[in-house]
């Protein structure tokens, strides 16, 4: 979405609101969003119920609904927003793609619409109440087709491709009744004299302008009608033009006709606009590779016997059988079987994972060797496939910071044009007396002059790019990530999970007494936590065989370790930090704690504060965490692109600089809280580099929110990847310098795309009105423009991640 839709003025809305608002809990709040509103210019009254969660706004005249929803953001609380999807047909530029806007802008209660030349589609978030059809309606009103979304993917996908056939065969009759027309004009230069009588040229060239060329005429009426102009208009005026410049002559009994010129254009246009709807298809081949891998039943076992039934019909739990060459159809969890599962067009991978019983599955992979019993834990919209279509999806019909700009040179130029083919006309019929060759070069500047390649030069490039890099394991979730990435000079690393391999084990014990009794009392701590050194606790304790007592009054210290309640006292485990606070130093143990700690191990620190007395030291655990691998290759390559890398992570300086000069990483930033790490990342910020984050997990979430770009490891938590703008689908820190590398790509792609969008217009527009351009070589040129920013755009798709050799950490 644009960034700046935000907070522009929206269309008049009735001067009575109903307005949603999330977050309220007591009375102090519905006053804090009463004072808010109230002073939005405009209101003259506001009634908040807190039951409903909804404000009641009148104003004396219209209500701007982002000056209202700005307010209720500022008091700490939001206003949700519902989000439509609609496709759109009959856009041919970027003045189309303004006129939409601004129509759907106008309904009452839309927010925010972006609409995308590239993808023939529109994505309007409104206020809850606004329905499709009203927004289908402004799509109608702006002169377009609008598509309701299918629910049928198979019927969605074969309709561009009938549309496309059907382009193909207008194209094709209108090669056929253009030909005659210009073959006497290629036999002239070789001195033969072919030219047709001029009533068999008008009846070949009357049913190309006049049936064949009907939709320019159309859309460009729709066009008047919205006061603005496009690509339709400029063809629709310069042919007719031509046509009816042809006709006079020939009744007045002439010689100069141009009938070829007028059918030629049309023709040439229509071939031009036919293939760029085929390479725009194939822009979307990554979104359609995706669709395909959802198979349309599954082998389910019920009541002891196996039924194939639609997905429509599983539910949460079922058994599912996939047997070897499936694809498995369901997100779950091994129950029954060993095998190797191909999941390379959902992460990337290529070479095939082994899985085993209580192992996860993605729905799509293929089941390679042997037959496995899944229980389904996620179905429909919330599988991981349905995920990563709708991150690419949502990538794709967004738009990129830069369209904007072009957006506004779009929105004068047809006006421009009109004025320039008006000068020309003028100039040449005073300088030359010729009315004819005024007219045709006239022509000539309407149908060079045209917006069709600025309208795809970023969307195709953003499309093409968030496709390949989905395919290789790079989910892209909006278009301003993808550009603003090319631009990374710091890259920031959390440690534990994204560096490392985030399974530490416990590699070392120092009590002060007991030794088996400080691990059973420190994993009576950590029973039930999900932390990665709880996990490494408790298997330590496991395979020692020793019993874990049970702990009451679990409580988390935020940074620090966790608390909790024993029959000897109050138990703390944490880190130095905590230690600190409670008042106690190393002691006899400090000499192995720094050694430990300048090996790289984290160490925490097992205290006990009797009947709630002066805490005592009973002991210290040391943890150590495996390099990955790919973070070497990472940082290296990183570094080859010329970016810095940081290390912001809450472990101790010991075994962060530890880690840091494994990898060779520039800067380390070690004891960061996790509410710090955001402050740490804009304070690289400050600097004026852009910084990209990458993280994991929960406490990593508002740092990749505060990045120029969040990356987040699919391994991680929901809670990292929604907060980031790129979700890498494998652990894998390589992936980072691949999907800076597309973005610098795709950037350099979008620059060449507007650079030649412009440069044909540059250099064309002032050919044509210097008379050095005919129609026909001006409608040639016109049609290959929007053909070659495509074109250019699809060498995206050929992108390959570099081959990477094995590397090995030293420790």
């Amino acid at each position: 979405m644009e960034a700046d839709t935000m907070n522009a003025p929206n269309a008049p809305i009735p001067t009575a609101l109903d307005l949603p608002i999330s977050g309220m809990t007591c009375a102090s709040c519905v006053a804090r969003v009463e004072r808010a509103l109230g002073a939005v210019p405009g209101v003259q009254s506001v009634a908040v119920n807190l039951a409903t969660e909804r404000a009641h706004v009148t104003g004396a005249g219209v209500l701007d609904t982002g000056a209202l929803r700005d307010a209720v953001q500022k008091t700490g609380f939001d206003v949700p927003l519902a989000e439509i999807d609609l496709g759109i047909h009959g856009m041919t530029c970027a003045s189309c793609v303004a006129r939409v806007e601004k129509g759907l802008k106008r309904v009452p209660g839309v927010l925010e619409a972006a609409v995308n030349l590239a993808t023939e589609s529109a994505r309007v978030r409104t206020l809850p109440g606004v329905g499709v059809d009203e927004v289908a309606a402004a799509v109608a009103a702006a002169g377009f087709e609008p598509v309701l979304p299918q629910s049928d993917p198979a019927q969605a996908a074969a309709e561009p491709v009938a549309a496309i056939d059907r382009d193909g065969m207008r194209v094709a009759l209108a090669a056929v009744l253009s030909l005659p027309l210009v073959v006497p004009m290629v036999g002239e230069l070789f001195g033969r004299h072919w030219m047709l009588p001029g009533w068999l040229q008008l009846l070949l060239a009357a049913p190309v302008q006049f049936w064949l060329g009907a939709r320019f005429y159309r859309a460009g009426w729709h066009a008047l009608r919205a006061g603005a102009g496009n690509m339709d208009l400029l063809v629709a005026l310069g042919t007719s033009a031509a046509f009816g410049l042809s006709v006079w002559q020939w009744l007045a009994g002439g010689m100069h006709l141009y009938f070829e010129a007028s059918a030629v254009v049309i023709t040439l246009v229509l071939l031009g606009k036919w293939l760029e709807g085929r390479a725009k298809r194939q822009t979307a081949a990554a979104i359609r590779a995706l669709q395909a891998l959802r198979p349309d039943t599954a082998r389910v076992v019920r009541g002891g016997a196996e039924l194939t039934l639609p997905l429509a019909q599983l539910r949460l739990g079922d058994k599912v059988v996939v047997l070897p060459g499936e694809r498995v159809a369901v997100d779950g969890e091994i129950l029954e079987g060993l095998s190797q599962f191909d999941e390379s067009l959902l992460t990337g991978e290529s070479l095939p994972v082994p899985r085993g019983p209580g192992e996860p599955v993605i729905g799509g992979a293929i089941n390679g060797e042997g037959r496995v019993v899944v229980r389904t834990t996620a179905l429909g919209a919330e599988s991981t496939l349905a995920r990563i279509i709708r991150l690419v999806e949502s990538a794709q019909a967004a738009k990129a910071p830069i369209q904007r700009q072009v957006d506004k040179v779009s929105a004068v130029f047809v006006p421009v044009v009109l004025v320039i083919a008006l000068l020309t006309f003028a100039g040449w019929w005073f300088a030359s007396g010729d009315f004819s060759t005024a007219v045709i070069n006239a022509v000539a500047v309407l149908v060079i002059a045209c917006p069709c390649a600025l309208g795809l030069a970023t969307p195709a490039a953003i499309m093409a790019g968030t496709g390949v890099a989905a395919k290789h394991g790079i989910l892209i979730k909006d278009a301003e990530a993808l550009e603003i990435a090319h631009s990374v000079g710091v890259v920031a690393f959390d440690k534990t999970g994204t560096l490392t391999e985030g399974r530490p084990t416990l590699t070392d014990i120092a009590a002060i007494g007991d030794e088996a009794q400080l691990l059973a009392e420190a994993a009576a701590l950590q029973a039930g936590s999900t932390h990665p050194l709880a996990h490494a606790v408790l298997d330590a304790a496991k395979a020692r065989g020793i019993a874990v007592p049970a702990a009451s009054q679990l409580r988390a210290l935020p940074g620090r370790g966790v608390a909790g309640e024993m029959d000897r006292g109050t138990l703390y485990l944490g880190n130095t930090r905590l230690r600190d606070e409670l008042g106690l130093d190393a002691g006899a143990l400090a000499a192995r704690a720094e050694a430990l700690a300048a090996a790289g191990r984290s160490v925490s620190w097992l205290m006990l504060s009797p009947g709630g007395g002066t805490p005592v030291l009973q002991g210290l655990l040391a943890f150590g965490d495996r390099i990955k691998p790919q973070a070497l290759v990472a940082v290296r390559e990183l570094r080859a692109l010329g970016v810095k890398s940081v290390m912001i992570t809450g472990d101790n300086p010991g075994a962060a600089q530890n880690a840091a000069q494994a990898l060779g990483i520039d800067e380390v930033l070690a004891n960061v809280l996790p509410g710090d790490k955001a402050a740490r990342v804009a304070a690289l910020k400050s600097g004026g580099v852009r910084v990209a984050m990458v993280g994991d997990g929960i406490n990593d979430a508002p740092a990749l929110a505060a990045a120029d770009v969040g990356i987040a490891m699919a391994t991680g938590t929901e809670v990292a990847m929604h907060a980031a703008g790129i979700t890498l689908m494998r652990g894998d820190p390589a992936l980072i310098a691949d999907a800076l590398d597309i973005s610098r790509r795709t950037w350099r792609k979008i620059r060449q795309n507007l650079f030649w969008a412009f440069i044909y217009n540059i250099v064309g527009i002032p050919l044509a009105a210097a008379g050095l351009l005919s129609p026909v070589i001006a409608g040639a040129a016109m049609a290959f423009s929007s053909v070659s920013v495509i074109s250019n755009a699809l060498l995206l798709t050929r992108w390959r991640p570099a081959p990477r050799a094995a590397v090995e950490i030293k420790s």
